[in-house]
Order: C-alpha cells, then structure tokens, then sequence
C-alpha cells in the first residue's frame, strides 16, 4: 500500500474507533472535516473512500441519522467529481442503502439524491434502472406500495414480476371484483414509459396467481383460437380488457383497438382514470389522436388572435385509480 493509501486507511480506523466508542456526532462531524480538505484539493478518491466507510460503520451502529447525513454527502461529492453511473459507483451506493433501516427519514431523501445523481451523469434521463429497481424492491418488501411502484416502472427486466406480486398482495386486500385496478397499476403505465415486455410480464403474473387462488370463486375459463389463446374472466371484464389490449398492441391493429374500445366503452366510463392514460395508448401504439375538447369561445379567440386552440378547465385533485410516471424515460429493454 502506498503511503497516501495507508495515510487514509488510519484516518478511517481512527473514526470508526470514535464510532465503536460510542461517539457517534464527533464521528460524523470529524468526516465532513476531513472529507471536505480532500474534496477542496479535488482529491476525490480519498474522500470518497473516507465518507463510504464511516457512513457504513455509523449505518451499522444504527445511527441512521448521522450514516444518512454522511450517504447524501458522498452523492454530493459524486456530482462535484462528475463521476458517472458504473458497477463500482452503483455498488457504494447500494450497499449504504441496504444498511439503512426502514424507519429512517434520511433514507428517502439519500434515494432521491442517488437517483437524481444517475439522471444527470447517466444515459437514463429518468434515473439508472438498477438504483431504481433495488430502491423499489426495499419498499416492496416493506409493503410501500406507493413508493414501491415509483421505482420499479422505472427499474430493470426484472422489476416487473416484483410488481406485479406486489400489487397481487395489495389486491388480496380488497374485493375479488377489483383486481383489474391493481392489474392496472402495472399494466398502463409500464405501456405508457414503451415497455411492452414488462407490461405483459406484469399482467401474466398477476393473472396466474390470481388464477391459482381463486380458480374455483371466478369461474375462470380459456379460450383457444387459430390466432390465440387467452384466459377469460367472466366476472372481472376489466382484466379481460387488459388482456386483450396487450393483445391488440401486439398486433398493432387500429380496428382492434377500436372495437376492443367500443365493447368495454360502459364499463371502461366507470373508471374515470383510466381514460386519460388510454387516449395516450392509443396514440403511442395505434396512431390514433386523442379527441380535442372544443372550447368554442377559445377557438373563436384562438383564430382572431392567431394563436393555439382552447384549453378544457381541469377540476379538483383527485386520486388516480392508476398513477403514471412523471416522466417518460429510455427505460431499460424496450419492446
């Protein structure tokens, strides 16, 4: 080891003795002193090196607090480096994450940091799939669903079956009748980010494992013809919209969506959320335009004054039943 190398490594041993003294805030504080002479000299590698360490010890010592604080800061010090998303960088930051516990407020904010990080300095404009994929899988494991589906429409080829279990959990919480919605809440916005694979992973797996569990209540049957072969819920006819909308985007197939539309028009009028996001499928994979809502005193000022055409007034806030991304990033393993 070089000198500067082993210069370092007892600078970190002398921290973590304060920290295994049980001197946690002089700990943390001594870091953000030592870290920031090398991030002045841009000596980046020993800070780096300093703050991940500490940040570990203290994380394991349960001072999530002081281990959050030191977590951000090394983020920080990746942007002022420019360093980019690769598996050494990734592999810091995810190991720091997995040694958060649950409960800890810093830890959301140290995940918006590492995201924010791989967006900028990354190819993914949304943030890195795997930073979003293992972020997802913590909160699925700790039944987040909300936060859970953030990350994992935005994750890996593999984040898809973690959802779709999710959402059959979160289902099993509510009435038979409903498991179209939370079928939804994978399906739609996984087409809507151009993940046509994940999508379908998504509704297969959470269709099979309703399947299993539920055989005998639903009165499930399969129908096979020339062309394919799908699973029929009689008493859930929004999943067999799902269903055969992955079917008819497979087949690219304008007509299809359209009398696909027309047959569950009734039904699908009862989901209000839903049909902002199906007016954008259809476009994205039918060609089809989403209806301009006509404002006829806007139209008339529109063409006196040569500008665009009306608006529609937009209500209260409310809830969606499916909740799309913010974004629509290059996600990972596009169809």
């Amino acid at each position: 080891m070089s000198a500067k190398g082993d210069k370092i490594e007892k600078i970190i041993a002398r921290l973590q003795q304060r920290i295994s003294e049980g001197q946690f805030y002089e700990a943390q504080q001594q870091t953000r002193v030592v870290a920031a002479r090398y991030t002045k000299a841009s000596n980046w590698d020993a800070a780096i090196n300093i703050i991940y360490n500490v940040a570990q010890s203290l994380l394991k010592a349960g001072q999530g607090g002081s281990g959050g604080d030191l977590c951000v800061l090394l983020v920080d010090i990746y942007k002022q480096a420019e360093l980019k998303p690769d598996s050494v960088t990734k592999g810091r930051l995810l190991t720091c994450l997995r040694l958060f516990d649950s409960e800890e407020p810093t830890r959301k904010k140290y995940i918006g940091e590492m995201i924010s990080w791989s967006s900028k300095f990354g190819e993914y404009p949304a943030g890195d799939p795997e930073l979003h994929h293992v972020a997802g899988s913590l909160y699925a494991e700790e039944h987040e669903p909300y936060d859970a589906e953030r990350h994992l429409l935005l994750g890996t080829k593999d984040s898809a079956e973690i959802l779709a279990r999710l959402e059959y959990e979160w289902f099993k919480e509510d009435d038979a009748h409903t498991a179209a919605l939370y079928a939804a809440r994978g399906v739609l916005p996984y087409l809507l980010t151009g993940n046509v694979r994940a999508a379908n992973t998504c509704y297969r797996i959470f269709t099979s494992a309703l399947s299993q569990d539920k055989q005998g209540q639903l009165g499930i049957q399969d129908v096979s013809s020339n062309s394919a072969d799908i699973r029929v819920y009689p008493s859930i006819p929004l999943l067999n919209f799902l269903g055969l909308l992955l079917l008819a985007i497979q087949r690219a197939s304008p007509d299809l969506y359209r009398q696909l539309h027309n047959k569950y028009a009734t039904l699908l009028a009862e989901v209000e959320p839903w049909q902002e996001y199906l007016e954008m499928i259809a476009e994205m994979y039918f060609g089809i335009q989403k209806p301009r809502q006509s404002n006829p005193l806007m139209d008339m000022m529109s063409g006196l004054l040569g500008g665009g055409g009306g608006g529609s007034a937009s209500g209260g806030a409310r809830r969606p039943a499916v909740k799309a991304p913010t974004s629509m990033p290059a996600a990972e393993g596009l169809d």
